[in-house]
Parts: structure tokens; sequence; C-alpha cells
């Protein structure tokens, strides 16, 4: 397990959501403590939790290492509580959608992420992550997915090659402090042979070319989602996860 960055740090627990504590960021008082408000921001930032979802998925590692490589010190965790205690959660995926709901759903992460959504808690999904956030899948027949974003993952046309490997652009649909930095049409790293058929357009934050125009990219409120790996992808990718955690962390 990676360093756990102490939980409370410059924190006041002001709520309880399902027995679990919910924090939130303590303001300044001048009167209580004299340390410069940049410094305090920055000791602030750190000591937010960063939680990288463990069911069983096979690219934990890629992403937890990915995010120590921004300075964070991320905690992979199988552990329902400090998942719903985590300031920003990731949830990466490989497989089969069918297979991935139901690790989810036997380790007790399917009704967490619930959870996360409600409370607009951050949380990035990556690849198989992304398409279990819609209402179903037909991989391997016909399974029930979370139903957070309505819509069905398909598989990709008869005639192309899958699965689909490799360095492929994604073009911007929407403008998002999530893309700071990054061009649009900037190339990240794809393995999938299905792809998310969002029925809310207004989710979609990009798209990419493969045969079909399909959706690569999910923004709805504080819940981000791509059908690529950004910690595959490079710079960009890097980039990607440094924006979203600054959005979630500030």
């Amino acid at each position: 397990m990676l360093a756990l960055t102490p939980l409370y740090t410059y924190a006041n627990i002001i709520n309880t959501v399902s027995g679990f504590h919910i924090p939130r960021c303590r303001s300044y008082d001048k009167k209580q403590n004299s340390l410069p408000l940049t410094f305090l921001s920055i000791m602030n930032r750190k000591s937010k939790t960063i939680a990288v979802i463990n069911y069983g998925a096979g690219n934990l590692g890629s992403v937890a290492n990915a995010l120590v490589k921004l300075g964070y010190s991320p905690v992979v965790t199988s552990s329902i509580a400090e998942v719903l205690n985590a300031h920003a959660v990731f949830l990466p995926g490989v497989g089969a959608g069918g297979d991935t709901m139901k690790s989810l759903e036997v380790s007790g992460m399917a009704a967490a992420v619930l959870k996360l959504v409600e409370l607009q808690r951050p949380l990035f999904a990556i690849c198989v992550g992304m398409q279990v956030l819609l209402s179903s899948t037909e991989e391997d027949g016909e399974h029930r997915c979370l139903g957070i974003i309505p819509g069905k993952v398909r598989k990709l046309p008869q005639g192309l090659k899958v699965p689909h490997m490799g360095w492929n652009q994604v073009r911007q649909t929407v403008s998002h402090p999530v893309f700071g930095g990054i061009p649009d049409n900037t190339y990240f790293y794809f393995v999938h042979s299905y792809y998310a058929h969002p029925g809310d357009s207004s989710a979609v934050a990009g798209v990419t070319e493969y045969g079909i125009e399909f959706c690569s990219m999910l923004i709805k409120d504080n819940l981000f989602a791509t059908q690529f790996h950004p910690e595959k992808s490079g710079e960009a990718g890097l980039r990607m996860y440094s924006n979203f955690l600054k959005y979630a962390l500030s």
C-alpha cells in the first residue's frame, strides 16, 4: 500500500453521511493562526486524501504511480470508509464490463461509487471504469451497470481491428479546466473493444474517430471519465490528472 497522507490535517469534520465523516477544509482565521494563507493553502492540498479504488482491477498500480509522479500520495484501498472519506477518488478499470460490475457489487464499491456521485465528490473513472457508469453493457451478454449516465456500452463495428489499441486523438467538445494546457486533438492511449454511447449528450466532453465517432470522455458535475488511459498517455495524460486534482482539491 502506498503512503497515506494524514486524513484530517487542517480539516474540520462538520457533517456525517451514511455513517461516514465528510471532511470540509477549515477557512483561515487570522486570530487563530499566523501562518501565511498561501502556506496554509499548500498544506491543505497536501493533507487531502486521494483514493484509488481497489476492487481487483489490473491498472491500479499504473494509476497510483502516475499520481505519485505528480507529487501526491494516493492510497490504494478496498475500504469503503476510506473511499467515502477521500477528497478525490479514482475508479480504474480493465477487462469486461460485466465482470467489473460483479466485482464492484461484491466488494460494496458499486454502492460507494453511487454515494460519491450523490455527494458530488470529485471522481475520475478510467476505461472500463467509464463504461460501467452507463446504464448497461452488451459485452458478453446484456449486463446492468451503475446507471449514473443514461446510455449503453456497445461493441465497435465489425470490420475494424479490435481491440482499438494505440494512440488516437481526442477532440474536446467542451471547455473545462481539466483540459488546461492540453491542445485540442491531442493523442491519448486507448485499449478497448467496446465504447460508451451515452444518451445524455450534454455529458460528452471528448470524442474520437475509429471507424465511427465515439465518446471518449465524459464530464458531468464532479464526475470525470475517459475511455483512454491518461496514466499511459505520457505528459498529456499526467497533465489531465494534474488538472483534475487541482480542480478537485482546490
